[in-house]
């Protein structure tokens, strides 16, 4: 009984390995590489056909935004950006024009669109307020013990490079956009991330104001 039993086990077995490659591979076809010309070229100029805007009318050339209140992609993670965008296109991230774009892009124009950016290099910003430069540099750096708020740089970088995948990249990022978006996790009009809604309850204005003008100044 065992002689027979084994070896249709076996066979069985290869079988099913043998489907998996397949359906794998299949699977693998189906993967498309993010194209970085068409993400420029729908960057650059939307597409009027259907109601795309440029994105640099807003976020500037190659992703250096000059406007305070939007903010600078470029160098930004690819994978972070296609993520925000497919938040914009749900109830955890709500703008108006942001929403109305991503839910016209289709998921392969986000990844290109995200794929050209995160190939641009941010133009450097810098710290405004020294009278604060310390305070936010000792947040950035090592948190606030007594109130449980954690290093930024642990999960950001000492640089605010970010970690790709994971956590955006933050350096040189315009004061009042960074400030702005800690605002909207208190205040949880941004539901996008648990741990930054956490973090924000427990920042005041000014502890949010020093360390978002320490970020603009890191390199």
């Amino acid at each position: 009984m065992n002689r027979v039993f084994y070896p249709a086990v076996k066979s069985f077995c290869i079988a099913v390995l043998a489907l998996s490659s397949i359906a794998y591979a299949a699977e693998e076809k189906k993967v498309i590489k993010a194209d970085v010309a068409k993400g420029e070229a729908i960057y650059t100029n939307g597409d009027p056909t259907r109601n795309i805007p440029a994105c640099v009318a807003c976020h500037g050339a190659a992703g250096n935004s000059t406007i305070v209140q939007n903010p600078k992609l470029a160098g930004q993670h690819d994978a972070y950006l296609y993520k925000q965008l497919m938040n914009f296109k749900g109830p955890d991230r709500n703008n108006a024009i942001m929403t109305m774009t991503a839910k016209a892009l289709t998921e392969d124009e986000m990844k290109n669109i995200s794929a050209y950016l995160g190939a641009q290099v941010i133009k450097p910003g810098t710290a405004k307020n020294k009278d604060t430069i310390e305070a936010g540099k000792n947040i950035y750096r090592g948190g606030i013990a007594e109130k449980n708020v954690p290093a930024c740089a642990s999960c950001h970088g000492p640089n605010g490079a970010g970690i790709p995948d994971q956590f955006a990249r933050l350096g040189a990022q315009h004061q009042e956009y960074t400030v702005a978006q800690l605002m909207s996790f208190r205040a949880g009009t941004r539901k996008n991330s648990t741990q930054m809604t956490t973090i924000a309850k427990r920042l005041s204005d000014d502890e949010m104001q020093a360390v978002a003008d320490y970020i603009a100044g890191l390199k």
